[in-house]
């Protein structure tokens, strides 16, 4: 009997897990009309400005609404890795609509499924890009710690507030 109960509430977890989940993914903003290179550089910009004032090396990519590359920009001394990192935070952010720290959150909580989830990168320093309340692309960092990419992202985004 204990057994049968024990089982009955993990699935009623598991599926206010999924109503939640599905909840949270129809909150999040649609796709508009995909960033260009102009604002990419723009954006790109305010980021390698956070990072010369903390003197960090880091490599920047902006992406589209699908995922491809639309600029990118390494700073000299940046470890060689940082390319396909920074590529895709930008990927991950934009393909699943919220920043990547959401991802390196559930995965230290214990949360070890998001590995199995296509795209996902569980790391700081992707953040989607919104502009007038529809997502138009994604900007990733990478070069320095996981939380101080995550600065430089969010610096970069910010020029779109």
């Amino acid at each position: 009997m204990q057994a049968s109960k024990v089982l009955l509430q993990s699935i009623l977890a598991a599926g206010i897990a999924v109503v939640s989940l599905n909840a949270a993914a129809q909150a999040r903003p649609e796709y508009g009309v995909a960033i260009e290179a102009p604002m990419a550089k723009q954006l790109a910009a305010a980021a390698l400005a956070e990072c010369a004032k903390n003197r960090w090396n880091i490599a920047v990519a902006i992406v589209d609404t699908h995922g491809g590359l639309v600029y990118y920009e390494r700073m000299a001394n940046t470890q060689s890795a940082s390319y396909d990192i920074a590529i895709q935070k930008a990927k991950s952010a934009v393909a699943f609509k919220r920043p990547t720290k959401a991802w390196e959150e559930l995965l230290t909580s214990g949360q070890q499924r998001v590995l199995g989830l296509p795209g996902v990168l569980p790391s700081e320093g992707g953040v989607p890009l919104a502009w007038k309340g529809q997502i138009i692309g994604a900007i990733g960092v990478s070069g320095v710690k996981a939380n101080e990419d995550g600065q430089i992202a969010r610096a970069g985004a910010a020029i779109l507030e």
